[in-house]
């Protein structure tokens, strides 16, 4: 079968420098909404559907490196170079809080309540803070074994996904105890960590291999070799029935979530793909490079 591929994505300009985290809301009442994260220090909020750019988020002093919304778009969250976490208004871009920490934040993460934001980075501590109660103290988990890469929250914010940029694997977390209670064992250090939309799997990206982990029982469902370095991966999220990943060769490809056949190739990206992430519709899916660029791809393959 000839392989498919899209000749024309959105093509979103705006940041001055690489892109390097993207994440989609949930569908609210509005449509859904993706924000994304640049060294250049401006995360940026746009229309999932068509990638029109609604604002952008002003008041880091550095890169930032990762981004989120709340459940219902109306809250951002960012993890910065400057050795803080942001809280913003969707609305009106205005910053809600800042979080100081004392070094780079690498990840941070609503939780599905969206009472709380988790925070990871450079210090190795997993931080909790309470956004009801801002002024309080944060929740510290300070047992991470490397630097923070990313974070998640699972089961009904009762556990912690986190991975390391110094070292293979990725941590399940017990909210309530505090404890690592499971390693998912990967050769290399994780630099894409997903939960489904549905809970089930666990989609993540390490060295040139895409695993999908059932989030349950955190056994290994499938395995995938690439064919090139991948930093990010993401699945389909209604049905299942495919994924797709992004590296250091500049393309981003559709993969069979069965048979691990690409099915896609798309290209047009000028320097590697940093971050993937489908849509919470699974119509469509975005990438962002190193070119400053993010392209949202529409329906690569037979639905």
């Amino acid at each position: 079968m000839e392989k498919k591929s899209v000749a024309v994505p959105i093509l979103c300009h705006g940041h001055s420098r690489p892109v390097v985290d993207l994440f989609y809301s949930p569908v609210t009442p509005d449509g859904f909404f993706l924000v994304s994260a640049s060294k250049d220090s401006y995360p940026m909020l746009r229309n999932g559907e068509t990638g029109d750019w609604i604002g952008t988020f002003e008041g880091h002093k550095g890169a930032v490196w990762s981004v989120c919304l709340d459940t219902n778009a109306l809250r951002a969250a960012s993890g910065s170079a400057d050795f803080s976490a942001k809280v913003w208004d969707a609305l009106t871009g205005d910053v809600l809080h800042s979080f100081e920490h004392k070094h780079i934040v690498r990840a941070c993460a609503f939780s599905e309540d969206t009472h709380l934001l988790l925070t990871g980075g450079v210090e190795k501590v997993l931080r909790i803070y309470d956004l009801n109660r801002p002024d309080a103290l944060p929740r510290e988990v300070d047992k991470s074994p490397g630097s923070v890469r990313t974070v998640s929250w699972m089961h009904s914010d009762q556990t912690i996904l986190s991975s390391c940029t110094d070292m293979g694997g990725v941590r399940l977390w017990d909210v309530r105890s505090g404890e690592i209670v499971k390693t998912l064992e990967t050769e290399s250090s994780v630099t894409s960590a997903e939960v489904s939309q549905d809970g089930r799997y666990i989609t993540t990206a390490d060295g040139s291999t895409v695993r999908i982990w059932d989030a349950n029982h955190f056994g290994l469902v499938r395995r995938y070799n690439m064919p090139c370095t991948v930093e990010s991966a993401s699945l389909e999220p209604i049905y299942g029935n495919k994924f797709i990943a992004g590296g250091e060769d500049m393309w981003v490809r559709v993969f069979d979530f069965q048979s691990g056949n690409e099915i896609a190739c798309n290209k047009g990206h000028h320097g590697p793909v940093h971050c993937v992430r489908f849509s919470p519709k699974g119509e469509s899916y975005a990438s962002g490079s190193e070119d400053g660029t993010i392209r949202i791809w529409h329906r690569p393959f037979d639905p």
